[in-house]
């Protein structure tokens, strides 16, 4: 895995705006030119670490229906507390379109297992063939955990079992893109989110959920080299109140010590941004590099070059500038259902990004 040796690496989350010459995600060739447009415009934006932008899949988690078994059934909706405590905005939320695309999905009724890996061929084919000129690649997979959460278990023994069986099931996906040269993503909101979702938990019990859903990370990626790894967690991406979001520092032990060797988290945002001071205390393992959000991924504001710089410095202050990438929040286009920012404006956002780095680099180097 690359690192930040003599300037501030840039990247993001995952999901980009779909071009607006995919039409059909099914068409090949449509497909293939999609993924060369989205790599071409990362690049021209500054982008060191890019993606294919997730262009072939309907949604970051929920892609998997698609490619494994055992999913069926009524859909199921997420319970979130954050919505309970303001049930107008929820309600205003819920009319907006594409929300029941995204708020259910069908749950767990049968086996898992990996149905064909053409579809993770074909993503890595196609990310490859365009992808000369970046500083680094990788690619975004769904975690065991994420697929639990908004796909839950009807079908398993015990949520433990349910877990070993994705895991088993995903690490195909997983061998696959690391197989292929690519960094692995590990998507993990539930690492995060999950603390709001479904029934209160006291912090200890949140903690045993968090620590379960890593050994099941440690599982079924365990033929791939930490320096091959970045996990990323987020406490929902959707602009809303968050009032009921697990603080960081309750869980950045956990995730600080899972294997994979960059960990990516909301750093943007005004819920989460103050936890920058979080690593006053918190030491990074040897050979750790993070990747705060320095872009809020829900909102249409383009942040300023100089605000990045500032939220980049924070960082390389307390933990040293080669263990910092730049990145975002989360992903801009989740769902494609449902995107919040202008396809225009997250450009602009990943080209001010680049900017602020610019910025950051010459104050952290060239003192």
């Amino acid at each position: 895995m690359k690192t930040s040796t003599d300037r501030i690496l840039t990247t993001h989350t995952g999901s980009l705006p779909r071009p607006e010459l995919l039409t059909d995600r099914h068409d090949e060739s449509l497909l293939r030119a999609a993924v060369a447009e989205t790599v071409r415009r990362q690049l021209s934006a500054g982008i060191d670490v890019i993606n294919d932008g997730e262009a072939s899949k309907p949604s970051y988690a929920t892609y998997v229906r698609e490619r494994l078994s055992g999913f069926g059934g009524e859909p199921v909706p997420l319970q979130q507390r954050d919505f309970q405590a303001f049930p107008e905005f929820a309600a205003r939320r819920a009319r907006q379109q594409g929300r029941s695309q995204v708020a259910a999905n069908p749950a767990c009724t049968g086996p898992v297992a990996y149905l064909d890996t053409a579809p993770v061929a074909a993503d890595i084919a196609n990310l490859g063939a365009g992808a000369d000129g970046a500083t680094e690649v990788f690619m975004s997979a769904a975690s065991p955990g994420v697929i639990e959460m908004f796909m839950p278990n009807r079908y398993y023994p015990s949520t433990e079992d349910y877990l070993h069986a994705l895991a088993d099931a995903m690490k195909t996906e997983y061998d696959a893109i690391s197989q292929a040269g690519l960094i692995l993503q590990l998507d993990c909101p539930d690492l995060a989110a999950g603390w709001a979702v479904g029934p209160e938990l006291t912090v200890e019990e949140f903690r045993r959920k968090v620590s379960q859903r890593l050994e099941a990370l440690e599982y079924a990626t365990r033929d791939t080299p930490a320096d091959r790894l970045r996990l990323h967690l987020c406490w929902g991406n959707y602009e809303g109140p968050h009032v009921t979001d697990i603080p960081l520092a309750e869980i950045i032990d956990l995730v600080l010590a899972a294997r994979p060797a960059a960990l990516s988290f909301e750093g943007a945002n005004p819920r989460h941004e103050h936890e920058w001071t979080l690593f006053e205390d918190t030491r990074l393992p040897d050979g750790k590099v993070i990747i705060p959000g320095v872009l809020d991924s829900t909102t249409n504001y383009v942040e300023h070059p100089e605000l990045i710089a500032q939220r980049i410095t924070r960082y390389a202050g307390l933990v040293g500038r080669e263990h910092v990438m730049a990145g975002s929040d989360c992903g801009f286009a989740t769902f494609t259902a449902s995107v919040k920012v202008d396809p225009k404006i997250t450009w602009a956002k990943l080209a001010a990004m680049s900017e602020g780095a610019r910025l950051a680099s010459g104050r952290l180097w060239d003192r």
